[in-house]
């Protein structure tokens, strides 16, 4: 995926389901109208979840997550199968492949009950519908919810991509991360540091996308370096909206900003817009009650080349234990992985999420919640240590009333 195409985070994730040989992947090429995903009568050709990014019209950028059988056999097969169901997790619009000449099985009945409570978007794909003279077989609750095709001779697959672009679900299209709070030509100030983290000749994920979420609301964006901030502010010509800021620069960037400016962090915004920010807020609370052996989980939702000032691996963990005068343990996850079992941990601290779609990081937040472990993110776990959190809120009055 090219630097300028919609973010994997950003997409419509559409995840692909059914038994061995049910044509999940005869299914993904005719959507597309290309090879994408190899064919095989040989079952199990499929063995991981495969990501695809694409367009798919009329829907626009997608991703398709081609998925292993759900009738895969053995001890490798059984992990196989675990790793489809951990898709939903993340899938917005659910699409069910069945061999039309079999119909539904027991199976494909456990996925769909999975479906529905999840409360996901779905679709039951009758494939290979050339083989038979008479609809398959299929429980009347889920005929409503059922497209007959063929991915041979292409039969009625326009019609399935348009059944698809009817499921989206309606946050999908509107989810903001700063536009909402911003009217026409207010001035926006994104403090942007530039170290030995940053990434060379552009900007991270979430600066990209808040740039591009200000000039969306028609407002103005101005990018400096956290020693240019006080100057810059100074000679503008008319007050700003907002600074918002990298998260490490927090402490300096507070005392630049006049108190009449609202202040914000990336991570703050992006805490609202992909997650929970009251429960971001709340667990923040939770390093005040910190002890020596207990053990924090930072987690990452993606994978990069650590640097040795890294912000999760290294400054979080020195900020941690300088605030609370305690020596916790810390274990860190990244990327797709993320713990099943979370109750060995005191607290989570998430990052950003700027390449977690919105289903996956609320479902990492519903399952800590569900253990009863206390989760927050990186922006707002620093600007509680910092001492600024009540501050960085101003845009959230209700929110910032959780932490007085």
């Amino acid at each position: 995926m090219s630097l300028n195409s919609t973010p994997s985070g950003e997409r419509i994730h559409i995840g692909i389901f059914g038994k061995r040989n049910a044509g999940k992947s005869s299914v993904i090429n005719a959507l597309t109208g290309q090879d994408l995903a190899i064919v095989s009568d040989i079952k199990g050709t499929t063995t991981d979840p495969v990501y695809k990014a694409m367009e798919l019209l009329p829907l626009g950028p997608v991703m398709i997550i081609d998925t292993p059988g759900l009738d895969d056999e053995g001890d490798l097969g059984l992990k196989r199968m675990e790793k489809a169901y951990q898709v939903l997790n993340k899938t917005d619009i659910a699409l069910l492949v069945v061999d039309a000449t079999i119909g539904i099985g027991p199976e494909d009945l456990a996925i769909l009950a999975q479906f529905q409570a999840k409360k996901l978007n779905f679709l039951v794909i009758f494939n290979k519908c050339d083989l038979i003279t008479q609809s398959p077989n299929c429980p009347p609750e889920y005929v409503p919810y059922s497209v007959e095709i063929s991915s041979s001779t292409r039969k009625n697959i326009n019609y399935l991509k348009e059944r698809i672009a009817h499921i989206v679900p309606s946050d999908n299209m509107t989810l903001k991360i700063v536009g909402d709070l911003l009217e026409p030509d207010d001035f926006v100030v994104l403090v942007v540091p530039v170290d030995s983290a940053a990434p060379k000749g552009r900007l991270i994920l979430p600066q990209q996308q808040t740039v591009r979420d200000i000039l969306e609301a028609h407002a103005v964006s101005i990018v400096v370096q956290t020693p240019q901030l006080k100057q810059t502010l100074a000679s503008l010509g008319k007050k700003a909206k907002m600074v918002i800021t990298d998260s490490q620069a927090f402490a300096q960037v507070s005392q630049d900003t006049p108190e009449d400016i609202i202040l914000t962090s990336f991570s703050i915004l992006f805490a609202r817009y992909k997650g929970d920010l009251a429960t971001a807020v709340a667990g923040a609370k939770l390093l005040d009650s910190i002890e020596n052996e207990d053990i924090i989980l930072i987690s990452e939702g993606c994978t990069h080349h650590r640097q040795c000032d890294d912000i999760g691996t290294v400054k979080l963990p020195s900020w941690i234990k300088n605030y609370t005068g305690k020596s916790p343990k810390f274990e860190f996850s990244s990327g797709t992985e993320f713990p099943r079992d979370l109750s060995k941990y005191k607290l989570v601290i998430h990052c950003g999420a700027c390449m977690v779609n919105e289903k996956e990081m609320k479902h990492r937040i519903a399952h800590a919640l569900e253990e009863k472990i206390a989760i927050t993110n990186y922006g707002i776990a620093i600007a509680y240590m910092h001492g600024i959190l009540p501050r960085s809120l101003q845009a959230f009055p209700e929110i910032a009333a959780l932490i007085k």
